[in-house]
């Protein structure tokens, strides 16, 4: 009759992201999604309250998730924007892009692209850069509860095949009594793949909010922000029935037979850190590759 909420908490990304998918496992309840094929398992579903009280902090990087290093400075990368410009033209039926991506919602709110007269131009009633918004709120009031942002389009995005999972960030600033200031993030996803992304999203959310707010927000101040805790809510926290199996054997079965320090990173670790910087130049390098394949 009820879905499960679960709630963890861990000091690392990657303490917590573990503990987060094992109570999933032994916890949630069997559910079908319409993304099921025939023949596939249920999924196991549950809603999820994670908290990451030192989101900066080693182990960062758990070893389980489906990827690499270099996966995750490309995620890094494309939530400070760097694919925005991969977005469909909203209006011609051969475009096969993405309909929008996590940086776009976030930084030209109620905007989308479409195709006028041959030429490819964003169009919309507004546009919001709501990152700005954020950032001017967290430097003029850093104790408001006013700073955040969502992604949800209704005009667009009840008709969407693949619409944002991402839902809100919301940020506040508390200061301790050295006068350094904490920006506390809470983050609500209405649907998160718990093997297949969630990590992954975490990950990338810490980075941006200490490279794209914290960072930000110092250099306007000159006060230094560091992060918070993060206390993250995903309405659907699941794992597909396709990737059961694969994620006992990565995982859940090695439990008992392994040690915490041996599933997870540091990501402070130099070869890890030496990995993660020189990805960079190769992501930018793979998308260099991709708009000269595919221009307008």
């Amino acid at each position: 009759m009820n879905i499960p909420v679960l709630f963890v908490q861990g000091t690392s990304a990657a303490e917590a992201y573990e503990r987060a998918i094992v109570s999933l496992y032994r916890n949630g309840i069997r559910m079908a999604t319409q993304y099921d094929k025939p023949g596939e398992p249920l999924s196991i579903d549950a809603t999820m309250s994670i908290t990451v009280l030192e989101p900066w902090s080693d182990p960062m990087i758990h070893k389980a998730f489906p990827g690499g290093i270099e996966d995750l400075r490309e995620y890094v990368l494309e939530l400070k924007g760097a694919k925005d410009h991969w977005v469909k033209n909203m209006n011609d039926p051969e475009d096969t892009r993405w309909e929008y991506t996590y940086h776009g919602r976030l930084a030209s709110y109620g905007s989308w692209r479409e195709l006028k007269n041959g030429r490819s131009v964003v169009s919309g009633p507004f546009l919001v850069n709501q990152i700005e918004k954020v950032i001017q709120k967290l430097v003029e009031q850093p104790y408001s509860r006013q700073a955040q942002m969502i992604t949800w389009m209704p005009n667009i995005d009840f008709d969407c095949y693949d619409p944002p999972c991402l839902q809100s960030l919301w940020y506040r600033i508390i200061e301790d009594e050295r006068g350094v200031g904490w920006l506390n993030c809470n983050v609500r996803f209405r649907s998160n793949d718990a093997w297949g992304a969630n990590f992954m999203n975490i990950f990338g959310f810490i980075h941006f909010n200490r490279e794209v707010i914290a960072d930000e927000v110092t250099r306007r101040t000159g006060r230094k922000i560091e992060l918070g805790r993060l206390n993250w809510h995903a309405d659907s926290y699941h794992i597909y029935g396709k990737d059961i199996e694969i994620a006992e054997k990565r995982l859940f079965n090695r439990l008992e037979t392994t040690k915490f320090e041996d599933r997870v990173f540091n990501f402070r670790d130099s070869l890890i850190h030496q990995i993660f910087e020189e990805a960079e130049r190769e992501v930018l390098e793979k998308i260099e590759r991709f708009d000269s394949e595919h221009r307008d």
